[in-house]
């Protein structure tokens, strides 16, 4: 069987206040044309399909057309979850009927956990399509009392399963989730604070693959079975280094898979530059676009009077400046000048200290993390 895995698409980001919804458009068209021409058995999207619990409009008929293309144009199966960006409920909307057209849409958990059985020349292949759940969510799905985190919780979902299938066959795992070990990048939303979002590689053992969403960069963990396919786009400066790809599957009839990462070639990169303001205004050197989304780390330390409007005048997507003589490595300076690189945890507590005296106790800080989660909760459910 051969199949193609991505996740992360994040319909509907707004990047700087820039709308990325053509250029979205632009890598999905390459998505479909793989398709097409690596004669695909299935397309599995592993979560985070859209960037917010609702959508714009425009995000919702992009989908629409590319599901279409792939499901009722090329007959191509697809099995397709929720992630932590998506509104599970929205998702899954009309997932019974679009399951006869091979359309398979995982927002919430199934009232039984069954296998999507797919098929090649050797027999069956069976997917297992988990979406991203809370911890409480799980704990009331298996009733289990004693789940109180994001390993616990896919643990027991995976139990479930195995008592359920026994994993006969050859079996593929779809699912949302932080393996402990990945690399993070600046644009994940982390699904808890403090920690207790992470769950380990082992739990995962017994699927011929693993198809994971959430971390960015395309990378495998734990071993070699266990892959994250990495976001459609770049979506945050420091995913800069990074080669955007969708991995193409190919597994034997005993489960050994053979992987191969298919780049995607964005319509607009992301790139870092770093100069004094008037090398910087000669232009780029060959063979660099100017069009590019920049972030532009100026090495002038005198006053610079419209850096933004004339930088605008040669690089036209010039999206953020910061001046190198003001950046601090000391760590406590940098949190407070870069807030984007501080996780909520840490910005409250340094907030409890500046007004209290006071360092965060264990206690506070799990009642702070108990909030924001079920915070994160209502607003996935709005």
């Amino acid at each position: 069987m051969k199949f193609i895995h991505t996740a992360d698409w994040h319909l509907g980001r707004f990047f700087y206040g820039v709308h990325l919804t053509d250029d979205q458009a632009h890598v999905l068209d390459q998505l479909v044309d793989l398709v097409k021409d690596a004669q695909a058995d299935a397309l599995l999207v592993a979560g985070d399909i859209y960037d917010r619990a609702i959508p714009p409009v425009e995000a919702i008929a992009l989908l629409d057309d590319v599901l279409s293309r792939i499901v009722k144009g090329l007959r191509v199966p697809v099995v397709l979850i929720a992630g932590n960006h998506d509104s599970a409920q929205r998702l899954g909307f009309g997932s019974r009927l679009l399951a006869a057209e091979q359309l398979h849409i995982v927002g919430l958990l199934p009232a039984e956990m069954r296998p999507i059985v797919l098929h090649d020349e050797h027999g069956p292949v069976f997917v297992h399509a988990i979406p991203y759940v809370e911890p409480a969510e799980a704990r009331q799905y298996v009733a289990d009392r004693a789940i109180d985190d994001h390993d616990a919780a896919l643990r027991a979902l995976l139990d479930s399963i195995r008592a359920r299938h026994g994993l006969e066959g050859r079996n593929i795992l779809v699912t949302h989730a932080f393996v402990a070990g990945g690399q993070e990048s600046e644009s994940e939303r982390p699904l808890s604070v403090g920690g207790a979002g992470t769950v380990k590689a082992d739990c995962l053992a017994g699927f011929d693959y693993v198809a994971l969403g959430h971390l960015h960069r395309p990378q495998t963990v734990g071993d070699e079975r266990i892959h994250y396919a990495g976001s459609l786009l770049k979506y945050s400066f420091s995913e800069a280094d990074h080669i955007k790809s969708v991995n193409l599957v190919e597994m034997d009839e005993r489960g050994r898979c053979r992987v191969q990462q298919i780049r995607l070639t964005p319509r607009r990169d992301v790139r870092c530059i770093t100069g004094y303001l008037a090398e910087l205004l000669q232009g780029p050197p060959d063979g660099q676009r100017l069009d590019d989304y920049l972030m532009v780390t100026l090495l002038d330390t005198g006053a610079l009077l419209d850096a933004m409007g004339k930088l605008r005048q040669v690089y036209q997507n010039v999206l953020h400046i910061q001046r190198a003589f003001l950046m601090s490595e000391a760590p406590a300076r940098k949190a407070r000048a870069d807030h984007r690189q501080v996780n909520e945890l840490d910005l409250f507590s340094e907030f409890y200290w500046q007004m209290t005296g006071e360092r965060l106790s264990q206690q506070h800080a799990a009642a702070f993390s108990s909030v924001l989660d079920q915070l994160r909760q209502q607003e996935a459910e709005r």
